[in-house]
């Protein structure tokens, strides 16, 4: 896959590149299988090869997931009470439990929101919910900003190291030349295995939290 992207990549214009990474951290919050974090690195890489900015990948990366999470919030405060009120929302969260989602978010929201951007599938779904509940604007933004500015940082600052030390190694080829990148893009992965096992444990947790409040509290 890699073999495939990245000449693929290297053949663009800068704004291409832009544009795909910027399209790929925004569509995270909404579909989240995209690979965002492997695009990014990706990002970085090549602008250690000089054909982007890495300030401009960061900058465009981070924004881009901002922007489209805070998007995702102002649709759950805009469609989310309604969903909840009928039809198949009521199977999912009823009254009761949004109000205990609602109390939740008011104590502990912006750590929440802090965290959960760093897990899989939580870093779509929490956004989501703030909206649900009304949360205020600024509590969620700024956790959720300054949460996607480090990770983004992070995966923009290793695949810039990546394309450094390959391109001081054999030059510019970066087609042919993507051991470190190869070596980076597996640890990555591998970091988010380890997220996601969390991320599926906490799920877990949520999943009773969700069946006691459903059938246990009000028995």
């Amino acid at each position: 896959m890699l073999n495939q992207i990245l000449p693929f990549l290297t053949g663009l214009p800068p704004f291409s590149i832009y544009f795909l990474l910027g399209a790929g951290a925004a569509l995270e919050n909404i579909v989240p299988p995209v690979p965002a974090d492997m695009f990014v690195v990706l990002g970085g890489f090549l602008a250690a090869q000089g054909m982007a900015d890495p300030f401009a990948i960061f900058l465009i990366t981070w924004g881009a997931n901002v922007a489209s999470a805070l998007i995702v919030y102002a649709a759950g405060a805009r469609y989310g009470p309604a969903f909840f009120r009928k039809g198949l929302g009521r199977f999912l969260l009823d009254s009761y439990q949004l109000e205990r989602l609602r109390g939740f978010y008011d104590r502990w929201g912006h750590w929440a929101i802090f965290l959960t951007r760093f897990l899989p599938g939580f870093r779509a779904a929490v956004p989501v919910f703030a909206g649900v509940t009304h949360q205020r604007f600024l509590p969620v933004a700024f956790p959720l900003a300054v949460a996607s500015a480090i990770w983004y940082g992070f995966l923009t600052f290793v695949g810039t190291v990546a394309g450094v030390i390959d391109s001081q190694r054999v030059g510019p080829q970066v087609v042919n030349t993507t051991r470190n990148l190869e070596t980076i893009l597996g640890w990555v992965s591998g970091l988010n295995r380890t997220l996601l096992i969390i991320a599926l444990i906490l799920a877990a947790g949520l999943a009773y939290l969700w069946y006691r409040s459903r059938h246990v509290e009000r028995s």
